[in-house]
């Protein structure tokens, strides 16, 4: 039977025949699908699921995802304070999950609506740190796998294999592969020296809903959180591959975050200075990380839309690179592998 039959069966069966219909609602970088589940405006209140318009069903397919990290991670989050999906029924086995719908406007819809103000977006950005925070304040070691040594490596190791062999195709000589290797080691020796929390690992503006009457944001596509550096979530979200603002603003945020999470306790560092090196310095790990898997969602997944923004994430680097001198050799491969960029104007 093929698997979208399968998924109608599963919710004519948990949804008791009411009358329904599935549209796409969206698919991420794996191999989840997510579907938008509409009652008829009569149906809606003497549903099963009474009091929902609409829901959102996942199909996770058991032999390429588990669903069951997403399914405890909502429950970590959702106890935490935060707004994630209400899971309202779930079959493991088959990879379907049920879920209140969260709605289909991000937050990156909405920062880039043209009625959206500077005081518009720094409002929602205090409502993404409110929201950060609790997930924090609620840490403790245990629920969540490490962010450890070996899985950083791993993620940096993308960009060398994904982006600079496969995707410019330039091979590195010994020289630069042993440079490239010590500034990998560096990076992570910063980043695991951080204070450790729970770590969202993908908290931007497309995984930021916005809900018009209600808590902002919602939160989704978490499945893979770990415990690890507290600067992690603010360079995802400060730092977004999808949106660009002046450093001053992205600054003052930053320093507003730390502000507060001083008064909550939880354990940043003391020195604003040396908090704001912390993130630099994770930055580069997740802009190299991610540079890697636009590249590689390009050549093996073919999905090409993602190198669009790799120009961004480069800029980033550069930036960061250009303000630490312990980068420079990162720095002078960056200029090699994209010549125009180190001038003006980026290439990818």
């Amino acid at each position: 039977m093929p698997r979208i039959d399968r998924l109608q069966q599963w919710l004519a069966q948990t949804l008791s025949n009411t009358r329904h219909e599935i549209t796409p609602a969206s698919a991420d970088a794996s191999f989840r699908r997510y579907f938008r589940v509409l009652f008829p405006a009569e149906d809606a209140s003497s549903s099963p699921i009474a009091g929902h318009a609409s829901l959102i069903v996942m199909d996770a397919p058991p032999e390429h995802e588990d669903c069951k990290p997403w399914l405890a991670i909502a429950r970590l989050f959702g106890a935490a304070g935060v707004h994630v999906p209400e899971i309202l029924a779930e079959d493991i086995e088959q990879g379907f999950l049920l879920m209140s719908d969260l709605g289909n406007t991000t937050y990156l819809d909405k920062l880039r609506a043209p009625d959206c103000t500077p005081l518009a977006a720094a409002h929602l950005y205090a409502d993404a740190i409110g929201a950060l925070l609790a997930i924090q304040a609620a840490s403790r070691p245990g629920p969540l796998p490490a962010y450890s040594d070996e899985l950083l490596r791993h993620e940096l190791m993308l960009f060398p294999d994904w982006y600079i062999a496969r995707h410019k195709g330039i091979t590195l000589n010994a020289e630069e592969k042993t440079a490239l290797a010590a500034i990998f080691d560096k990076i992570i020796a910063v980043n695991l020296a951080e204070p450790k929390v729970f770590v969202h690992r993908d908290y931007h503006s497309r995984n930021l809903m916005y809900i018009a009457d209600g808590a902002n944001p919602g939160i989704i596509d978490f499945q893979d959180a770990v415990y690890g550096p507290l600067t992690y979530d603010l360079v995802s979200l400060f730092k977004d591959a999808y949106i660009e603002w002046e450093e001053d603003f992205t600054l003052d945020l930053l320093a507003r975050y730390w502000e507060m999470a001083r008064k909550l306790g939880l354990p940043v560092r003391d020195d604003f200075a040396e908090f704001h090196r912390d993130y630099e310095w994770m930055g580069i790990q997740r802009h190299i990380k991610i540079i890697g898997i636009f590249a590689r969602l390009s050549h093996r997944d073919g999905k090409d839309g993602y190198l669009a923004n790799i120009p961004l994430l480069l800029r980033y680097l550069r930036r960061a690179c250009a303000r630490h001198r312990e980068l420079n050799p990162l720095l002078k491969l960056l200029d090699k592998l994209d010549p125009i960029a180190s001038g003006q104007g980026d290439t990818f």
